[in-house]
């Protein structure tokens, strides 16, 4: 049975900007091991699924394409934003 991870995206540490935030991603997770492969000695499996990421608008919406869907699911919280808050002129104090 596949099993769906979904969770918040959240802002890279390189925005200051709040766009794009508030959207929900689905993700599978990992059915078969990984495995080195003999040839390359890279990590790979014959599962193609956790390369599949879809993008909502709420969280509601990526549950209701799982029930849709017959697909199991957990919710992953985000975590909380700490905004630390300073003046410039605080770096030289």
């Amino acid at each position: 049975m596949t099993i769906a991870r979904i969770s918040e995206l959240e802002r890279k540490t390189t925005q200051s900007g709040k766009a794009n935030t508030g959207k929900w991603l689905l993700e599978f997770e990992r059915q078969q091991a990984l495995r080195p492969d003999p040839l390359t000695g890279w990590n790979g499996s014959g599962d193609t699924n956790p390369q599949v990421r879809l993008t909502f608008q709420t969280k509601d919406a990526a549950i209701a394409y799982c029930d849709r869907h017959g697909l199991k699911y957990h919710v992953v919280a985000a975590a909380p934003v700490r905004l630390k808050i300073q003046a410039y002129a605080d770096n030289f104090r």
